[in-house]
């Protein structure tokens, strides 16, 4: 237990880098520009305290009383906007302050200090712990799995607690270093009350972005410019001793259906059913025995998904181009938080990605649970016996999952021709190279090495050992890879601290990369404009260990 409470505090700790965060830091930072070191304390805890209290019991709440959640994210996007529009007229702005620190004197009164606005910054933490949705991984997707069936015992609290407690150490540092920094403006700039109405205005805009979802879109976008941040930070959960700790917390069996990357077509036995479906959408009910015949791909997402957003996309692609050959696609809709469980919010999310192929809305988490599910977004592959063939969990490997697709299409009697698709939801607009694997079990677009390398493709030189999730360099060891983007990243993480790796553009010599952790590089810049050129990275120290290249 103390080795779970462990990881879930530095999960939330550096959760600040995660792109889920981006959307509350503007807000934070407009909300810490009027006040001191006890509103930055209030935001912090205003922050904790709901996302604690709601996260953990609004199913047992919303049982209790008629209340719906997605009508107190309204209410809360309304109190930050009235937060910001007290930044963008200050006579309204005092006004608040003093209705809110009359309503909340009992409290206040503890935190004493004239002018410090702990009760606004209180409110405003409090409102923004509603409608913040963190990036799940495995801790709090098992943390919202035992909320919302109201399995919620002290061991859950406690963990909660934990990653709450992470979260709010770097959130308060990050408040008070916003409020310390306006601060120092006021003293020199004879704008500052310009600057903290458009802190107002950009308050109010961030609140709406957030209620409508369009926050989550743009953080995908975002992130197509950086494609392996996202998942470089998700790895720090994806091992298997804290898998072991999740699964005594739940009280469920250790998972038996493991993520095959190699072997695309292993048979995982009858694939489990679909259970306990409050409502579809884009079809009528269906069912895993009444698809027996065609190939299904169950896919468990939930909208405000970074990471199910950006694998969109790929599924739309694949249903389109094969549905006519037998291919099923059900996005099966798990929630993470309450307001997630609406319908129509669901149908204004399916509208915004063209989603055309089935949803079904699991708002009870009894599929997620017959599947012994733990990840969004995770994939299921079913064949035409109705036996499970593959499963993949988290972003990537897209190139996989269309091979096993088409294999199992063409051993069900479908003719399937042509080329993989050319769906990358980071390059659609340039054609730039996609996020490529040097790993065992995930690497692609591998050619022999020889002076004329395709686009796209790379090629090992010297020596290398392999291993399933990275390739660890040897004695001559080098990577050619023939690339179009404006910009070239690399995850990669060193033997020793120092460690170098040589970069060379066409033949051309470039600064090298030192080596201080294992983490995303940058390794180019064109500074916006998209080429087309051979990088050759050599590697002189042994043993540096190489994940991904990724391009922007």
């Amino acid at each position: 237990m103390a080795t779970l409470l462990i990881f879930s505090f530095l999960a939330g700790f550096i959760t600040i880098l995660a792109p889920c965060i981006w959307p509350l830091l503007p807000i934070v930072f407009s909300a810490s520009s009027g006040g001191g070191k006890r509103k930055s304390l209030g935001i912090t805890l205003g922050v904790m305290t709901s996302f604690t209290i709601f996260t953990l019991f609004i199913s047992y709440i919303v049982k209790i009383f008629p209340i719906n959640p997605n009508d107190l994210r309204l209410v809360a996007t309304i109190i930050i906007g009235l937060l910001g529009l007290s930044l963008l007229i200050p006579l309204l702005g005092a006004r608040f302050e003093v209705f809110i620190n009359n309503i909340l004197g009992p409290l206040q009164s503890k935190f004493k200090k004239e002018g410090t606005g702990f009760g606004a910054g209180l409110v405003t933490g409090f409102s923004l712990g509603l409608v913040w949705a963190p990036c799940a991984g495995p801790i709090l997707a098992t943390i919202a799995t035992l909320s919302a069936t109201q399995s919620v015992n002290a061991k859950v609290v406690a963990v909660t607690l934990a990653y709450v407690l992470g979260l709010g150490i770097p959130l308060y540092i990050f408040s008070s270093f916003s409020a310390k920094l306006f601060k120092k403006m006021r003293t020199v700039n004879k704008y500052t009350g310009v600057i903290q109405q458009i802190f107002g205005a950009i308050m109010i805009v961030t609140a709406i972005l957030i209620y409508t979802n369009y926050a989550a879109v743009l953080q995908a976008r975002v992130l197509n410019l950086f494609p392996g941040y996202s998942r470089f930070l998700g790895q720090f959960e994806n091992n298997s001793h804290l898998q072991t700790e999740l699964d005594n917390l739940a009280g469920r069996k250790a998972q038996t259906i493991a993520e095959d990357s190699q072997m695309l077509l292993s048979d995982g036995g009858p694939a489990p059913e679909l259970m306990g479906i409050s409502h579809w959408i884009n079809t009528s009910p269906l069912s895993i025995a009444a698809l027996k015949g065609k190939v299904v791909l169950v896919d468990f997402w939930t909208y405000s998904c970074i990471n199910c957003v950006r694998t969109l996309p790929h599924l739309t692609t694949w249903y389109e181009r094969y549905k006519d050959d037998g291919l099923v696609i059900i996005g099966v809709h798990t929630p993470e938080f309450a307001f997630e469980r609406e319908t129509q919010n669901v149908e204004n999310a399916i509208k915004q990605f063209n989603i055309t192929y089935p949803v079904a809305q699991d708002n009870d988490y009894k599929t997620w649970q017959n599947y012994q599910n733990h990840y969004w977004p995770a994939e299921y592959l079913i064949d035409a016996k109705s036996h499970l063939r593959r499963t993949h969990f988290g972003e990537g490997g897209y190139d996989h999952m269309e091979g096993a697709i088409r294999a199992l299409l063409k051993e069900n009697g479908h003719e399937v021709t042509g080329a993989l698709s050319e769906v990358h939801a980071q390059v659609a607009m340039h054609g730039i190279s996609p996020e490529t694997y040097v790993g065992l079990n995930r690497r692609s677009r591998v050619v022999p090495y020889s002076n004329d390398i395709p686009l796209h493709h790379f090629a090992y030189e010297g020596s290398w050992d392999m291993e399933p999730q990275f390739a660890k360099s040897g004695q001559g060891a080098a990577l050619d890879f023939k690339f179009k983007a404006s910009r070239v990243f690399l995850v990669v993480g060193p033997a020793n601290v120092g460690d170098k790796v040589k970069v060379f553009i066409d033949g051309q010599p470039m600064p090298d990369i030192v080596l201080d952790t294992q983490r995303l590089y940058n390794v180019v810049d064109f500074k916006g404009a998209v080429q087309t050129h051979t990088l050759r990275l050599e590697f002189p120290n042994i043993g540096t260990s190489v994940y991904a290249f990724t391009f922007g």
